[in-house]
């Protein structure tokens, strides 16, 4: 086990050394909206990238932009002692363990992203304690574009050491990571973060709307309530949208959505905490559900309440009732 061990470091300094990388070498399974941005963070910042993905699609994309690809999780484990996970269910995560733990790969860092229930992350440490891998827990705190951009903030729980080790890294393809404690204590964070989002997503659509009914141009609602008090980072990310109307440059689907209100509300559940305003939007997801708009991003939401609001946009935008109440003008500042 010891000559396969050092066999294994002997590989991955080889092909760090075959990389134009300065920092080393990082792998990455699941090179979709999340896994992909941290994947192009990580090269711009110097670090050699070798990744896999299930799908074709993504793994040709990640290519072209200068990701190493290989044939699955094994292969990513035996270039990199570190390994990002960003995947789309525990099932997917339950499968890359289980690979990596049959394959008998050397020790690695595993760094779970996704935002799974903590049962299903703890099952997965524990499989991977056992054959002497160190697994953190990682959510991260941002949406696609924000992750694009580096704007994530990372929820780092699991060794402290490791995490340490770690920060150079996050701090290349992310705004910032913080160490919240023992494992698991990062998906406790991320669902008290996510709750928030749901509520600010819904609070966002329902004040675009009002604006709109009451005959103010989408523009000007967006651009005043960011400059006012009102304002929110989940108002700025996704308002833009709801002043389009426009909602297929996906940052997180409404389907998304759906599965991370689910596990904020058995942990509310979980710790017997009443929560009326979280309540109060599930009927909105549930109707964007039911309305078809599952694929589209979150701020879909937005159409949702325009209906029950029975306000009419054309098909660029235009608000249909501004000529019964009299067109506004954007305000001129002081």
């Amino acid at each position: 086990m010891a000559r396969k061990t050092q066999a294994a470091a002997k590989r991955r300094a080889r092909a760090a050394k075959g990389g134009r990388a300065t920092k080393g070498t990082v792998g990455v399974v699941g090179l979709g909206i999340m896994g992909g941005a941290f994947a192009r963070n990580l090269k711009r910042a110097g670090w050699r990238v070798v990744g896999y993905d299930i799908s074709a699609a993504r793994r040709l994309a990640a290519k072209d932009r200068g990701i190493r690809i290989v044939r699955n999780a094994t292969e990513v484990a035996k270039q990199a002692s570190v390994v990002l996970t960003s995947l789309p269910s525990p099932k997917a995560l339950a499968s890359v363990v289980h690979e990596l733990i049959t394959a008998k790969v050397p020790p690695i860092t595993l760094v779970e992203l996704s935002t799974f229930a903590l049962a299903d992350k703890q099952k997965a440490e524990r499989r991977l304690r056992k054959a002497k891998h160190t697994m953190l827990d990682v959510p991260v705190s941002g949406t696609g574009a924000q992750a694009a951009r580096g704007d994530a903030v990372f929820y780092a729980s699991g060794d402290s050491k490791a995490i340490k080790r770690l920060k150079p890294m996050f701090a290349d393809c992310g705004r910032a990571a913080f160490d919240v404690g023992a494992f698991g204590n990062g998906s406790k964070m991320k669902y008290v973060a996510n709750l928030m989002v749901a509520i600010h997503n819904v609070a966002s659509a329902e004040a675009m709307v009002l604006g709109m009914k009451a005959g103010l141009p989408p523009q000007t609602v967006f651009d005043l309530i960011s400059a006012g008090a009102g304002q929110s980072r989940i108002f700025d990310l996704r308002a833009p949208m709801m002043v389009r109307n426009d909602y297929d440059a996906v940052t997180a689907t409404i389907d998304m959505f759906d599965k991370d209100i689910k596990l904020i509300g058995d942990f509310v559940r979980a710790n017997r905490v009443r929560t009326p305003l979280f309540d109060a939007v599930l009927p909105v997801y549930d109707k964007a559900l039911k309305s078809g708009l599952g694929a589209k991003d979150a701020a879909a939401v937005c159409a949702v309440l325009e209906k029950m609001a029975r306000l009419k946009r054309d098909s660029i935008g235009n608000i249909g009732n501004i000529g019964k109440i009299g067109k506004t003008r954007a305000p001129r500042q002081a």
